[in-house]
């Protein structure tokens, strides 16, 4: 008698702490790897995927090991992808969403791998270190949807908010990412390329303080939008969800602008910029869920098709007691 493994089963519940870890570590991974750049340690390990030619670990000194670190920690993002791909399919009930958002974490890291060997092998390529930062973001984008649908029920959703107020929600998220491609090109043409002493690193042919202007309008413009935002979800009286949402991005939007402008006004010191890009991720996650929240899931009608099959099985069996009653 072949031997039969029962697959586990994982509740609801634990799948959103499972998606809730991914998020959070695709934010941490962020960070890190903003210290790496910030640390002049990005060619602390110039092989890949070995540290060096001669060695797949990195020596015990300060760049290296800042490197190598990083590239651990995204082994450990690997592996909590893994398991929400896998938990994805054991959870209970089994929806179809999830599955294919979290396939989506797994194709974004292995893009990332991939283009993290080449930005080592490219030597720190300001282009490329830009277009890694972006899949990051993208990365995040997906871990943030998947962990908002997994405390959802399945199903089709609808606006619960006016259409003007949703038009400003995506106007958040629009803005939002111009800020983030504006904040990558100030990085790409900024002092902090990656480089330890010694080297020399290709930076963007543009001046810093014209990327920074850019960047700033943007972040004005959407530090606008969302207080007109705010204004009239406070003035309409919306699900508490939304407000909550909104409030939150207006908090760390304000956070990031103060952040932002200390740090072009001190001459860009490496701890400010790592805040700052804690701060833009941060951002970016809060513009997502206010978005998110603006959609609720659509109530079944009485008498839906659910309904009308349980009716039906319901006459069914009752059907069947009277047969066996009289005989």
């Amino acid at each position: 008698m072949p031997l039969r493994v029962r697959r586990p089963a994982v509740s609801p519940a634990a799948y959103r702490r499972i998606t809730l870890a991914a998020l959070c570590l695709l934010v941490f991974i962020v960070v890190t790897g903003a210290a790496v750049r910030l640390t002049g340690s990005g060619l602390g390990c110039t092989d890949w995927p070995s540290c060096t030619d001669e060695s797949l670990v990195a020596p015990l000194e300060l760049h290296p090991m800042v490197e190598f670190v990083n590239r651990l920690i995204t082994g450990l993002v690997s592996a909590i992808v893994i398991v929400a791909v896998l938990a994805s399919r054991w959870r209970v009930p089994r929806r179809r969403d999830l599955e294919v958002l979290s396939w989506g974490l797994v194709a974004g890291v292995l893009a990332q791998i991939v283009l993290g060997g080449i930005v080592v092998l490219s030597h720190l390529n300001p282009w490329l270190v830009q277009g890694h930062f972006i899949v990051s973001m993208l990365l995040v984008l997906d871990a943030t949807v998947l962990d908002h649908r997994a405390g959802q029920p399945e199903g089709p959703r609808r606006p619960c908010v006016e259409p003007g107020v949703l038009r400003l929600g995506k106007a958040c998220v629009a803005l939002a990412a111009l800020a983030i491609v504006s904040g990558t090109v100030v990085t790409g043409a900024g002092p902090h390329s990656g480089e330890n002493e010694g080297d020399f690193i290709e930076r963007l042919p543009i001046a810093v303080h014209d990327a920074a202007r850019i960047h700033g309008a943007f972040l004005i413009a959407f530090l606008a939008v969302t207080i007109v935002l705010l204004v009239r979800l406070r003035r309409d009286g919306v699900d508490g969800r939304v407000l909550h949402a909104a409030e939150a991005l207006l908090t760390v939007l304000a956070l990031q602008g103060a952040i932002g402008y200390t740090q072009y006004f001190t001459g860009v010191p490496p701890l400010l910029v790592g805040l700052h890009v804690l701060g833009a991720t941060l951002v970016w996650v809060a513009s997502l869920r206010l978005l998110l929240v603006m959609s609720a899931p659509v109530e079944p009608a009485p008498g839906g098709p659910r309904e009308s099959r349980d009716a039906r099985r319901d006459t069914g069996d009752q059907t069947g007691r009277d047969l066996v009653a009289n005989g």
